[in-house]
This record gives C-alpha cells, sequence and structure tokens, in this order.
C-alpha cells in the first residue's frame, strides 16, 4: 500500500492530486521516522548532543504534521498545508545543517533525509502554487 496512491483516490482529489505533493507526504512519514530515531540514537552518543536532538526532534514533529494534514484532503486546507510544506523546509534546512557537522552514521542519515525532503517540499509547494 502506498500513501501516495491513498491520496490519489481521495474521492475528493480527483484533478487536485499532484504527483509533487504525494511525494512531499510520502517523504515527511520517513523523515518524521528517521529523525526520530536519529534523536534516540544522539541520546546514546557520547558528549553533548542537546542541539542536534532539539533539531532533530523539530524536524520530525513537524514532519509528522506534513504527512497528516496534507494527506487529509477532503475540504482540502490549501493555505494551512503550504504554511506547513514552508515550515518543514525550514525545519528540514536546520535540521540537516546540524546533522552534516556530525559523522556519525545516523546523523549522515539523518541529514540526507532532511535535504530530500526540502527538495519534496519546495516541489510539492510551487505545485500547489501553480494550481491554485
Amino acid at each position: 500500500m502506498s500513501i501516495k496512491e491513498m491520496i490519489q483516490d481521495h474521492p475528493a482529489v480527483g484533478a487536485d492530486y499532484t504527483e509533487e505533493l504525494g511525494e512531499a507526504v510520502k517523504h515527511a512519514m520517513y523523515c518524521a521516522a528517521i529523525a526520530s530515531s536519529c534523536v534516540d540514537a544522539c541520546n546514546a552518543e557520547e558528549g553533548d548532543m542537546s542541539e542536534c536532538i532539539r533539531k532533530c526532534s523539530d524536524a520530525s514533529d513537524i514532519c509528522q504534521a506534513v504527512s497528516t494534514v496534507a494527506g487529509r484532503r477532503t475540504h482540502g486546507n490549501t493555505a494551512v498545508i503550504k504554511s506547513l510544506l514552508e515550515a518543514c523546509i525550514l525545519a528540514c534546512k536546520v535540521c540537516a545543517e546540524e546533522c552534516d557537522k556530525h559523522e556519525n552514521p545516523h546523523c549522515q542519515r539523518c541529514a540526507r533525509m532532511c535535504h530530500e525532503v526540502v527538495e519534496d517540499c519546495v516541489k510539492a509547494r510551487d505545485a500547489m502554487l501553480d494550481a491554485a
């Protein structure tokens, strides 16, 4: 089962479906889990990882909000979805910048996922603006 297919098959979506938004929702779900896992791994690292923990936690929560809100399409609240995409872009950029500073594998994986989500959210936001 695919979240993209679930959104696309929603009876209220119809021609309003964009591949870009579907991809952003899917990757935001993944990023929420990966950033949350990075938080847990940072807790096991030596030294002060508190800044990374905070930034990963914020990215995880905002990604989860994107995947939840943008996945609901009945009476699609486009303004809120766009604002969440903007917040997700910022949170994931900040998280990626922090994780890029650390050489451990979990931070590197989290940074890569965040970079991907930034690209996806920009594409989704721009596609929504074009469609509006």
